[in-house]
């Protein structure tokens, strides 16, 4: 143990910071880590809270959902490593090498390498690594000293110990700071950065007993709420938020509230479909929760900002985009569109550094997003839409990779004075993405069926226009009817047609036939 920066570190941590202080010495610019000539080892691993994860379809098959990665490949230079749980369908990597203009495909198939830990079990994938010394082994000898880094979905102590394991750097947050990227931890960060955020409490609550009091102080203070969120502090795309409903108590006494209160939580409305007030109250004690104001409007959006951390500390914003929710209350993730909209795209662009700011100084590194909730109030001088912060996610989140995906293959940049993405042509580009294209018709469709349907109504993206569709999370296709899409055109409208027009022929192609027309390639062995 030794102490540093007043904090008593192990010698892991003290390791771990050291390879973390080499990125700087390596890759100056944000533009070194995205057109690196070293070695990318991806870890695709979700390293968070099992049961909250299990409360997402076919979350096993998320870590595809960095494939956009294989991308990187385009550089001649570049080699990667890309492990998973279990061995990813051949069709799903040539697809997206095939994406790579100007690189012939052999070329850049000799610069990858897959491996896979055959380990279906609900354990984070990178614990399952760790596991496995011969697989370490490997890692290690595939990668060259000084010319490599390890990017992750999240940070957690196990990609910290992966990373001194292999001794690669993990260009992404120390796991010391995912407090910041919890429920409470990010509203200490929005009353640090001075930015508008919902009334509610910032510090974790532990218990039944806490919340309730919590309520009750909320209400005190604000007697004209009708509605209150209560989240667990480490929910995952508003899986783990409930809505209590304070109008159907509002008469009671004083006296009476604590016990209506603690009655009323029984009733809360849970947004995620398995979700039930004895699992609910039992997380509380484990991983903690916070209560805030239910942000109530007519017309009401949730658009998000992502930007990033260099490691010489330096904060870049990424994007903007609306998010597109569902569930009971319009609180679960589904999709979002690029960019922003106009009325408050700089706004959330400017909250979004000032958020960044004050995370550099506490550290943080690579990825963060912050979400809002606007709501629009109509004047005689315009519209003015009211934002306000109400969470900040440390990691790759859903609009990680429909971003990282044009990035990647127009080449292009994002303007920070307009918050638009311009093509190396000069384009402007947009998009529509879900990770949530699901029915129950697309069932049984396997990877190599939907290339057949890609193939046949020529569904794939153009290189030439630099518009069309992206999937990913194919191996969810099969058992969940579930799939990933990111929809690109030179307009709003353009992307959201794209999108139509692929549901449109997906309904089609899987509509109840006897005997499907399908296009075989007759290649029996």
């Amino acid at each position: 143990m030794q102490i540093i920066d007043g904090s008593l570190l192990s010698e892991q941590e003290i390791k771990f910071r050291q390879l973390q202080a080499s990125l700087r010495e390596h890759w100056h610019t944000v533009q070194d880590f995205d057109r690196s000539d070293g070695d990318i080892l991806v870890i695709p691993s979700l390293s968070l809270d099992r049961r909250e994860l299990l409360k997402i379809d076919g979350v096993h098959h998320y870590e595809e959902r960095l494939l956009f990665s294989l991308i990187r490949l385009q550089n001649p230079r570049t080699r990667l490593i890309y492990v998973t749980s279990q061995p990813l369908h051949p069709s799903v990597i040539d697809y997206y090498l095939q994406l790579l203009p100007g690189i012939p495909f052999s070329h850049a198939r000799d610069r990858l390498l897959l491996l896979s830990t055959y380990d279906s079990s609900n354990k984070p994938l990178t614990q399952k690594i760790l596991e496995r010394p011969r697989l370490m082994a490997r890692l290690r000898q595939a990668l060259r000293p000084g010319k490599s880094f390890m990017i992750c979905y999240n940070s957690s102590n196990w990609e910290r110990d992966l990373s001194v394991e292999i001794g690669v750097p993990l260009y992404a947050c120390d796991p010391s700071l995912q407090i910041w990227g919890t429920k409470s931890g990010s509203r200490q960060i929005f009353a640090e950065s001075g930015i508008p955020y919902p009334d509610g409490t910032n510090e974790s609550l532990w218990n039944v007993e806490e919340l309730v009091a919590a309520i009750s102080e909320l209400w005190k203070c604000k007697p004209q709420l009708k509605r209150l969120v209560v989240k667990l502090n480490e929910g995952i795309s508003g899986e783990a938020n409930a809505l209590f409903d304070l109008r159907p108590i509002q008469n009671i006494s004083s006296q009476e509230k604590p016990e209506a209160i603690k009655q009323q939580l029984q009733q809360m409305r849970f947004q995620a479909k398995s979700e039930n007030w004895e699992n609910f109250s039992g997380r509380i004690p484990e991983i903690g929760a916070i209560v805030e104001e239910f942000v109530e409007g007519e017309e009401k959006r949730s658009p998000s900002v992502q930007g990033r951390i260099t490691p010489n500390g330096e904060v870049e914003i990424l994007s903007t985009h609306d998010q597109i929710l569902g569930g009971p209350d319009g609180q679960i993730y589904l999709g979002c569109r690029f960019p922003a909209d106009i009325a408050y795209r700089m706004r959330i662009q400017d909250l979004g550094l000032k958020v960044g700011r004050v995370l550099a100084e506490k550290g943080a590194l690579e990825r963060f997003g912050v979400d809002f909730i606007a709501v629009r109030h109509p004047g005689n001088e315009g519209d003015y839409w009211d934002i306000q912060a109400i969470e900040i996610n440390l990691r790759k989140g859903g609009t990680t990779h429909p971003f990282m995906t044009l990035k990647l293959l127009t080449n292009g940049r994002y303007d920070l004075s307009t918050g638009l993405f311009y093509s190396q042509q000069g384009r402007e580009k947009y998009y529509t993405a879900t990770d949530n294209l699901q029915k129950e018709r697309y069932k049984g469709l396997l990877p190599n069926d939907l290339m057949d349907i890609i193939a046949t109504n020529r569904l794939h993206f153009d290189s030439g226009t630099e518009t069309g569709i992206i999937f990913h999370l194919m191996g969810c296709l099969s058992e969940f009817g579930k799939l990933g899409v990111t929809s690109i055109g030179d307009s709003p409208q353009q992307a959201q047609e794209i999108y139509n027009r692929l549901v449109k022929v997906l309904d089609e192609e899987t509509r109840n036939l006897s005997e499907p027309d399908l296009a075989f390639n007759h290649n029996f062995v």
